[in-house]
């Protein structure tokens, strides 16, 4: 069985199943996980984007990157699981119109890439918070990290917009 038939055999049981049966007749669900998860969106994108910015030193100059971490990375880290639950429910209240959908897929790789970049700065910050001070070296890391960051957050924000507008595999 190839990728696309188990996607779509995933995406024919979880329509059929009493979850996304009472979740398509209860006409309020949808929009409302559609809200919690857009204002999860934004939130995880702002918090990542004011270290992003403190990184490229547009802003908070006067502070330390660990300090900044310590800010706004917990939103970030806080509202992922808020994220995966709302998204989750999306699913399969309606599986065929995310799980066969490119932009579905290239969401959800554009959503680990910044996890990870996320995990790459703040785990030396957990040892010393200021890491990313220490040389020019990493300094120059850091504008790398927060410029693909915000590619990265970018990139989940237009690719989760574009499933309503690509067509499934």
């Amino acid at each position: 069985m190839d990728i696309t038939a188990t996607i779509a055999a995933l995406s024919t049981f979880l329509e059929h199943t009493a979850l996304s049966a009472r979740l398509q007749e209860t006409a309020w669900v949808v929009p409302a996980v559609q809200t919690v998860h857009i204002l999860s969106v934004a939130t995880v994108f702002a918090s990542s984007a004011f270290v992003s910015l403190h990184l490229l030193g547009v802003s908070g100059r006067e502070l330390s990157a660990g300090n900044v971490a310590l800010r706004f990375v917990p939103f970030i880290w806080w509202t992922l699981p808020l994220l995966l639950l709302s998204g989750s429910v999306l699913i399969v209240a309606e599986p065929a119109r995310s799980l066969p959908n490119p932009a579905f897929h290239l969401k959800l790789g554009l959503l680990l890439a910044a996890v990870l970049v996320t995990l790459l700065y703040q785990w030396p910050l957990s040892r010393r918070a200021d890491f990313w001070e220490a040389t020019r070296g990493r300094v120059v890391a850091t504008k790398l990290i927060a410029v693909t960051t915000l590619a990265l957050w970018t990139g989940v924000i237009v690719a989760g917009r574009f499933i309503a507008y690509v067509d499934n595999l």
